[in-house]
């Protein structure tokens, strides 16, 4: 079974991110082979929130050059999370607005 360390790889910071992150809207990159239940239970554990719901999308890699050389970006997947209302925001965002 996979830990929830292994399932959150990372959070995506971006304005766009940061603006959902009032609503209680976070999005993080998350392992490849994971689905929407373990993102949700693996976010439920590492922060002490409850998942109202979890958004998904496999981001395909882009093909990039540098010089003769032509090689692509690695995939990605993302998860959009929501949290319920009563939730408690998650502090590791708070401290970026």
């Amino acid at each position: 079974m996979k830990s929830p360390y292994d399932i959150i790889r990372k959070p995506v910071i971006t304005e766009r991110s940061l603006q959902g992150a009032v609503n209680k809207i976070y999005t993080f990159e998350v392992a490849l082979g994971s689905n929407k239940h373990e993102i949700a239970n693996a976010v439920e554990e590492i922060f002490k929130v409850k998942v109202e719901s979890v958004n998904t999308m496999n981001l395909r890699g882009k093909q990039k050059r540098m010089g003769v050389h032509l090689g692509t970006t690695s995939r990605r997947k993302k998860a959009i999370v929501k949290l319920t209302e009563d939730s408690k925001p998650i502090e590791f965002f708070e401290g970026m607005m």
